[in-house]
């Protein structure tokens, strides 16, 4: 016999379990492969939120500039990765679909873009955002440790300054270094969250937590997948942020491919 309290209760199925599978580096370059491939399938969507991130790096830098505050752009830049995988939604339902053999229509993809608003990836858009903020106060707080509150005149002098004074090179290695772990952490946060929270419907606590989980299981793949994404996003940045154009889509592309790897089928 049920109580009336217990018929009002609806019943609510738990999510299926998230199962991470074990990769190797042979999964990492199969996945930038892929990610390539995708881009040619589909260059005039990659280039078009590749020209997202590319026109905003340039914004920010004449932005700067304005101020007499240019060197702001390197910090800036470093940042520029953690705030990458949000910005490639739109890439992840492309490859998405070039899977499925669905059609590309580019107003259906932005309409999925926009409706992670109402979704959990709204709040990963929060936690990015907050981890880039503080990689910036960090900045700012180093900086008045090693050289004080410095104002330098352009990329070159601030360049100088911390290449070749004893505070710059302080100020080098421990800014290194916490950006390393900066990094790291919001790699492992959203690396498998954000393809995992668009393809299903999870809350942003378990997405993150398989995220980690993936990365810690396939620790040395996913770091190098971290290097490379890390080291091809600086050779973008060399041509004005043009690069962007190109490298973004292809790492968005790619990332969803290997979270395809890492995580197995729903049941």
């Amino acid at each position: 016999m049920t109580t009336a309290a217990e018929e009002t209760i609806p019943f609510t199925p738990r999510p299926p379990a998230v199962k991470i599978n074990s990769i190797g580096f042979g999964d990492v370059w199969s996945s930038l492969a892929s990610g390539w491939r995708d881009f040619l399938a589909a260059p005039l969507i990659g280039l078009f939120f590749g020209g997202i991130y590319a026109a905003g790096g340039i914004a920010i830098f004449l932005l700067l500039k304005v101020y007499h505050e240019p060197w702001w752009i390197i910090p800036i830049a470093v940042g520029f990765p953690l705030v990458g995988p949000f910005v490639a939604v739109g890439l992840y339902e492309t490859s998405r679909r070039l899977a499925a053999g669905e059609p590309l229509r580019f107003g259906e993809i932005l309409t999925v873009v926009l409706a992670q608003r109402k979704r959990q990836v709204a709040w990963m858009a929060f936690v990015v955002l907050f981890i880039f903020w503080m990689w910036l106060y960090e900045v700012r707080m180093l900086l008045a440790i090693f050289l004080g509150f410095k104002s330098f005149s352009s990329i070159e002098a601030f360049l100088q300054v911390i290449t070749g004074t004893p505070e710059g090179l302080g100020f080098l290695a421990v800014g290194t270094g916490v950006g390393a772990i900066v990094s790291f952490v919001l790699f492992c946060t959203t690396v498998i969250a954000i393809p995992l929270l668009l393809e299903r419907e999870l809350d942003l606590i378990t997405a993150i937590i398989m995220s980690f989980k993936a990365v810690f299981q396939n620790l040395a793949p996913m770091l190098m997948f971290g290097v490379i994404v890390v080291a091809l996003t600086f050779a973008a940045f060399v041509p004005m942020f043009l690069g962007l154009l190109v490298v973004l889509p292809v790492l968005g592309h790619a990332t969803w491919h290997l979270y395809k790897k890492v995580v197995a089928p729903e049941a």
